[in-house]
């Protein structure tokens, strides 16, 4: 027989509709609120992306694309946003690849 997983265990992971969600990105560009996605998704951090201009009465004047996560994972979620835009794209390191070669 199959063991049954612990029902309350499985009903921690599931977020309950009513949790208050924080916004933790927003982008004008998708692909990069994709990648952020990508991320969180990958640190285990349950995540939102919607579509700005359908949450104007929430957060009026945006467009774009924004992430909203559980407000116990905000924290995290935004560390691991400024760790992201901390590092050199990779555009940047072919211009300095560029640029090595130009001085040689």
């Amino acid at each position: 027989m199959a063991e049954q997983p612990d029902a309350t265990m499985e009903k921690q992971r599931r977020p309950d509709p009513n949790e208050k969600l924080v916004k933790v990105f927003d982008s004008e560009q998708e692909s990069e609120a994709m990648v952020v996605k990508g991320l969180l998704d990958s640190a285990g951090i349950e995540n939102d992306l919607a579509s700005a201009r359908l949450l104007q009465d929430a957060f009026p004047g945006m467009g774009g694309m924004i992430i909203l996560v559980r407000d116990e994972d905000a924290a995290k979620a935004r560390s691991l946003i400024g760790e992201y835009r901390q590092q050199p794209s990779s555009d940047d390191a072919a211009d300095e690849v560029d640029d090595d070669e130009t001085k040689g």
